[in-house]
């Protein structure tokens, strides 16, 4: 059988843990011998790719896998050929000592011959990196493997890929190749080459794996002080590639099917569960027919309550200090991060959610309570201003992203001092409940946040049309937002509403990793996702090339389609059946349109459906400017960029855009035409993070401010705020010519030192913050740019209750962007603001 089999691994020295791994391969190897078994090999080398190990830690906030040093690295290489190297090792473990540096080739060369290796020990190097040492090392040793990478013409892009990685590695500062070709016995390179060679072998390293996180063993300190905002930092997602952290997937997945079925999710108003309502049964979108359990539904007495509670907040909350406040979003923060096993179960079984999918869900809702805490913070502690809460705030999230959007709208409302009633998507009431508890238990009271589980029409209608409700916040449809407004013209919306979002691929871009992206962006969460991408615009070289079509369809068609419960699923559930524009895309072509994935219903669940890519979308379609939320992905064939970006724009939504191109001329001519509130160049469209990326849309696809979720301002959208105290004199000369004109007429007396004052403010706020581009993060190989687009013209309209401070402070910020401003004056305004 397989003892007879003659086999290998690599192992790279980068990794501290390689030294523990091949010392158990070697215990093993040995082992296997004893039996009879054929000796294994073991392959020695320093260790590749470690830009992108540097990228992929900074991106996750993870600990770098390999050493941080070169000289640790070295260490680690020479313990391991030590090791290798021991005659009692060699019978049973072959090894390769991969290397160009003469001096660890040389220590290799007499560690061998000590041991009397034989033809145990292979050195090995690459074909034409250094052809003059090989040829000496040949004098040496007569086993020398040279290897170089050989592909079909076909796939020659790989090796050109293959060529650069070698090309960055051997011109490393500290690669013994960048030294080789003028390296001399006793010269300077000679002697700091020999220097770290010896001290490699004193230098401390250990075997100890650098990632640790254990999912199942760790613990939570309690809420530390709040940062400034500007000093945040994400919370980890899941190492998955982690032993201990799948083996707490298992168990999560592996919890009793029935384990919700005897609970019945209760209304909560005015601090008491209500009693005798109505209830309704909550499913599991991967067990079609299973009742999972069952909630409380509102009337139209217990949303009159639940407001009246909210309003009169008998617990103080909106009285209690920002950082009392804030000391117990902490500690909602520290429950969040000790229940992630509970809300991904939840989430699995309530919005039939891969335990991959609400990961990040986690990790945004924790970001968010501690952001918006100490955003909110900054707003209380603006000198001058005096900053409340708005009132009762409605927060109305959806089921798509059953954590981490409630627990946002909740934590922003709060942050700011507001009461809360939520009003939970009706599919992921279990969700809902989990993420209430923790802030219960962190200390929010039942008074403070309200759980009312209602529908959409009647109660809900009531909820958010409501007198007493001060602000709303919303993630839903366009036409929910509409239908807020109208029954509620002067309601505080604040709402992101959808989109239809599109990855532009031009010729000049990397095709793969456009692939990769396009994939992922399009059928993570099986396209339920209002930032998925939808359209897929190909340039007409790319959309004519039959390898492009086939490696994308090939890439679709791998995705495994399964149940949210078993763990190697790529695509679960959609949340019900398809319907309506879902259901027609599904399964309906539009004239010149064909199949490239033909999707399909998988076995017997009616929520399963394998993803589905159309070819030949025309302009104006029903796949091209209708928002569906499900794993279809429409691809159009364009010729030139203006026409692709005309045709994105086209569909009135603006949420999340993307390009692949490595042409920076196109990528400045897309950022400047096209209409999205997030933007993303060789990048997929989803999966926006706190602070790095704040998400919010234009068009279709935002109702309300404009504050962008995950952004510094969010919370100010549900703060008001007047003045505290006289204002201070500008410290400052005001920048901007027409507001430096204006400050100079204005009086000495009267309401002149207030303009004055706000006049400098602005001048100071756009030269800080506006009219710049921010990174805060400034992350290895990536660039998150928060900017912010002036209007090019701004309206305002006056009436009778403005005071003249009102009018010339309006004005003046609007004129300080640069927007052309056209005032307009009610019936009533004094002749004299004319």
């Amino acid at each position: 059988g397989l003892e007879r089999v003659r086999a290998g691994i690599a192992l790279q020295a980068y990794i501290p843990d390689s030294f523990r791994w091949q010392r158990r391969i070697t215990a093993w190897a040995r082992r296997r011998v004893e039996r009879g078994g054929e000796p294994v090999t073991i392959r020695l080398v320093k260790g590749a790719n470690m830009e992108m190990e540097r990228v992929d830690a900074a991106l996750h906030d993870w600990p770098q896998a390999p050493f941080h040093t070169k000289a640790e690295t070295d260490a680690n290489y020479k313990r391991m050929v030590a090791s290798a190297l021991e005659p009692a090792h060699l019978a049973a473990v072959h090894v390769g000592i991969a290397s160009h540096n003469l001096f660890d080739v040389a220590y290799g060369l007499v560690l061998a011959e000590r041991a009397g290796a034989g033809d145990r020990v292979q050195f090995e190097m690459l074909e034409g990196m250094a052809n003059h040492q090989r040829r000496a090392l040949a004098e040496h040793t007569r086993r020398l493997l040279l290897y170089a990478p050989a592909c079909r013409r076909e796939e020659f892009l790989n090796a050109i890929g293959y060529l650069i990685r070698r090309l960055d590695e051997n011109t490393g500062p500290e690669n013994f190749l960048g030294h080789a070709f003028r390296l001399t016995v006793g010269g300077a390179d000679w002697n700091l080459l020999e220097r770290g060679f010896r001290a490699a072998f004193a230098t401390p390293i250990t075997d100890a794996p650098r990632r640790t996180q254990d999912r199942l063993t760790e613990t939570f300190a309690a809420a530390p002080p709040t940062r400034p905002w500007n000093e945040f930092a994400n919370e980890p997602d899941t190492d998955w590639s982690l032993e201990q952290n799948s083996a707490w997937a298992a168990a999560i997945a592996g919890r009793d099917p029935h384990e919700f079925a005897v609970r019945t999710i209760p209304v909560v108003v005015a601090g008491r569960e209500v009693e005798g309502l109505e209830t309704k049964p909550c499913r599991d979108p991967s067990r079609p027919g299973a009742t999972l359990c069952r909630h409380a539904v509102a009337t139209d007495r217990e949303v009159d309550e639940a407001v009246a509670c909210a309003v009169a907040d008998p617990d103080g909350w909106r009285a209690a200090t920002v950082a009392e406040r804030s000391e117990i979003l902490g500690r909602v923060a520290v429950e969040l991060r000790r229940a992630r096993a509970d809300l991904l179960r939840v989430a699995q079984v309530s919005g039939g959610k891969l335990l991959s999918e609400s990961d990040p869900e986690v990790s945004e809702a924790v970001d968010f309570v501690e952001f918006y805490r100490s955003t909110a913070r900054t707003f209380h502690e603006l000198p001058g201003v005096a900053a409340a809460g708005c009132g009762a705030v409605v927060v109305v999230p959806p089921w798509n992203f059953p954590i981490a959007i409630p627990c946002g709208g909740i934590a922003a409302a709060l942050a700011a001092g507001n009461t809360v009633i939520l009003k939970p998507a009706s599919d992921t009431v279990p969700v809902a409940w989990e993420v209430c508890e923790c802030f219960w238990r962190g200390g929010v009271s039942r008074r403070v946040l309200q759980f009312v589980p209602c529908p959409g029409s009647g109660p809900g209608a009531r909820l958010v049309s409501h007198c007493g409700v001060a602000a709303v916040i919303l993630t839903g449809g366009t036409s929910t937002a509409l239908a807020m407004l109208a029954a509620k013209p002067d309601l505080r919306l604040a709402a992101e509403t959808g989109g239809k979002n599109a990855t532009i691929v031009t010729a000049m871009s990397d095709r793969e990793l456009a692939i990769k992206h396009v994939v992922h962006s399009a059928f993570s969460h099986s396209g339920q996702k209002c930032s998925a991408t939808s359209l897929l615009l190909l340039e007409a070289e790319v959309y004519d090339d039959p390898e492009f079509r086939y490696t994308l369809c090939d890439a679709v068609r791998s995705l495994h389609v399964d149940s949210a419960h078993v763990l190697h699923a790529r695509m679960g559930p959609l949340i019900r059946p398809p319907e309506g524009a879902l259901a027609r895309a599904l399964s309906t072509l539009e004239p010149g349109e064909e199949w490239a994935v033909e999707p399909r219903q998988v076995g017997a669940n009616p929520n399963l459906w394998s993803p589905a890519v159309k070819w030949a979308v025309r302009p104006g379609s029903l796949t091209h400017t209708t928002e569906l939320f499900g794993p279809v992905l429409g691809v159009m064939r364009y010729e030139r960029l203006a026409e692709a970006i005309e045709i994105v724009n086209a569909t009135g939504y603006g949420l999340t855009s993307a390009i692949h191109s490595l042409d920076d001329r196109e990528i400045d001519a897309w950022r400047r035409g096209i209409r999205a509130g997030n933007l993303y160049v060789n990048r997929g469209t989803t999966g926006a993070i706190v602070l790095r990326q704040p998400f919010g849309g234009l068009g279709k696809s935002g109702v309300g401010p404009g504050l962008k979720a995950g952004g510094p301002n969010y919370v100010a959208a549900f703060m008001d705020f007047r003045d505290a105290g006289d204002p201070a004199p500008p410290r400052e000369p005001i920048e901007n010519a027409d507001l430096a004109a204006l400050a100079a007429w204005l009086p000495e007396d009267g309401d002149g030192p207030r303009v004055r004052a706000a006049l400098a403010s602005y001048d100071r706020a756009w030269r800080e913050e506006f009219s710049r581009e921010h990174d805060h993060f400034r992350l290895l190989g990536q660039d998150n740019i928060r900017r912010y687009l002036p209007f090019a013209a701004v309206r305002i309209r006056v009436v009778p209750a403005d005071t003249w401070f009102d009018v010339v402070a309006r004005v003046a910020a609007a004129r300080v962007t640069g927007a052309r401003v056209i005032a307009s004056f009610a019936p009533g305004c004094p002749e004299s603001w004319r």
